[in-house]
C-alpha cells in the first residue's frame, strides 16, 4: 500500500513538471533547441533554423534584417515580466530595464546578465553600429546605441520579432 501511494506521488509529480515543461516551450513545440533555462551555446546551422523558424523570425535573427519601426508587438508594451531570445529562449531583458525611446522598437537599458548578449561591429550600409546578438544561438537581436537613459546611458533598440516575453504571474 505504501509503495502505491509513493508510486502516485511520483506519478503525480513528474506529470506536473513535465506540463511546466511544455509550457515554457509553448509555441515553440517545432524547436528543439528552445529552453529558457539552459544557457549552453548552440552551434546550429542557418539551414537548420530555416527548417525550424518561421520566416519572418529567420529574416531578421539569421540574416539580420530589421522589422519597420512602430510595427513590432512590443515597441510601445509596457506589461511587467522578462523577455527572451525568441530563437533559442535565452534569457535577455525584463520589462524594469526597457523604456519608451520613441524609435519604434522596444528599447532596454541593459540586459539580465551580461553575458546574455554578445556584440559585433556592424558596418553595413554606410554606418558604423554595434549589432547586438544572442549569446546562446548568435541570432541578430538589434543594435546598441549611447543616447539611452542612466544608470548605463544605453539604448538597446531590439526587433520585437526577435522577442519572446513572458509576463510575471501575479499573486
Amino acid at each position: 500500500m505504501r509503495s502505491g501511494i509513493f508510486l502516485l506521488f511520483f506519478l503525480a509529480l513528474s506529470t506536473g513538471l513535465f506540463a511546466q515543461n511544455i509550457k515554457s516551450n509553448k509555441g515553440h513545440e517545432h524547436n528543439p533547441y528552445y529552453s529558457n533555462t539552459d544557457t549552453r551555446p548552440l552551434k546550429v546551422s542557418n539551414a537548420e533554423w530555416k527548417k525550424i523558424l518561421p520566416a519572418t523570425l529567420y529574416k531578421v535573427a539569421r540574416e539580420a534584417d530589421t522589422e519597420r519601426a512602430f510595427t513590432g508587438k512590443y515597441w510601445n508594451s509596457t506589461a511587467k515580466g522578462t523577455y527572451y531570445c525568441a530563437v533559442c529562449g535565452n534569457k535577455l531583458f525584463r520589462s524594469d530595464a526597457k523604456f519608451a525611446s520613441d524609435c519604434g522598437w522596444p528599447s532596454f537599458f541593459e540586459p539580465v546578465r551580461k553575458n546574455s548578449v554578445v556584440y559585433l561591429t556592424d558596418n553595413s550600409y554606410g554606418m558604423e553600429r554595434t549589432e547586438v546578438r544572442c549569446a546562446r544561438c548568435q541570432s541578430h537581436l538589434g543594435h546598441i546605441f549611447d543616447d539611452g537613459p542612466p544608470p548605463t546611458h544605453k539604448r538597446f533598440c531590439m526587433n520585437s520579432v526577435s522577442l519572446d516575453f513572458q509576463p510575471d504571474q501575479g499573486f
